[in-house]
């Protein structure tokens, strides 16, 4: 546990690094996005760290250090400790003797002793693991509230949902899926890998208003737009937030993003061309974010 500690501290420390770099980095025509990146990258990692001690609270994993001494002997343990240890099974030292061999008396009050220590700390175990248990079972159901959220406002704006596959290309098929049904000039040939290009072309002849997007959660730097561009363009990598505002600004178009408890959020609002209107998912499947395509509810 405190391995996992000690490392979300260091990730914690280098975000706000990263951070404040990019905030350093930001133009007045950059900054809200910028800053609205930032909020998202830290809400990221605390939910990851979150999920992370979880994790480790369920599993019963002991963390390192905290293992029973060699000398036979149980060293007393706090809550944190024993919410690392809930699997931990009830059973005593095996007894080491020769046959036949009188036990001595100190060593079986030493034994006994023993016993009692972990049977006090078996029933502090169980006792957290009931109250883990009754706190599972009260869990939001995350999913199914977003689905009942995102429902109520699209019936209230007379949308409804067009559902694209849960795939990496989720966004640029939504896309595509607003395009046929909003702009009717669109050529007939376009695909998901046409809108890949065109995002990624206007991100490399405008680089320097993305960079400060450019932020890779895995190297903690700024990745290199021509790499981030190449692999965006030729695979089926997820897309996200840059993507949507590089493809409004090439469409010449507002693109509306619908989230579950937040106001819904406009790019491009000063494009010339019609609104196309997307959903976020951001519990609601199993593959984790999506998009889907919603279209105009029939009269």
């Amino acid at each position: 546990m405190e391995e996992i500690l000690k490392r979300h501290r260091k990730e914690a420390r280098d975000l706000q690094n990263q951070i404040t770099g990019m905030k350093k980095q930001a133009t007045k025509s950059t900054r809200k996005e910028v800053n609205s990146k930032c909020e998202q990258l830290k809400s990221d990692l605390d939910r990851r760290h979150s999920e992370e001690l979880r994790e480790v609270d369920q599993s019963g994993v002991p963390a390192a250090g905290e293992e029973q001494s060699t000398d036979g002997q149980v060293d007393e343990v706090t809550p944190e400790q024993l919410l690392a240890q809930l699997n931990l099974e009830n059973k005593p030292p095996k007894e080491e003797k020769a046959p036949g061999q009188p036990q001595e008396q100190p060593t079986r009050r030493r034994r006994n002793r023993q016993k009692e220590k972990l049977a006090r700390r078996d029933a502090e175990v169980e006792k957290m693991k009931e109250q883990a248990r009754r706190e599972a079972a009260v869990q939001p159901d995350l999913a199914k509230l977003e689905r009942q959220s995102l429902s109520e406002v699209c019936a209230k704006l007379h949308l409804h949902q067009y559902d694209i596959k849960p795939d990496g290309h989720c966004l640029f098929a939504s896309i595509l899926d607003q395009l046929q049904q909003r702009h009717p000039d669109t050529p007939q040939g376009w695909d998901v890998y046409k809108l890949r290009a065109l995002a990624c072309q206007y991100i490399r002849d405008h680089a320097d208003d993305f960079v400060p997007y450019l932020f890779d959660e895995n190297t903690m730097s700024v990745r290199d737009v021509d790499e981030y561009t190449t692999e965006m363009e030729t695979t089926a990598v997820w897309g996200g937030e840059i993507e949507i505002l590089a493809l409004a600004k090439a469409l010449d178009c507002p693109i509306s993003v619908l989230i579950s408890g937040s106001a819904t959020h406009r790019v491009n609002e000063q494009g010339q061309r019609p609104e196309l209107k997307i959903v976020y998912y951001k519990h609601g499947y199993s593959l984790g974010e999506h998009y889907n395509s919603l279209r105009d509810a029939p009269l």
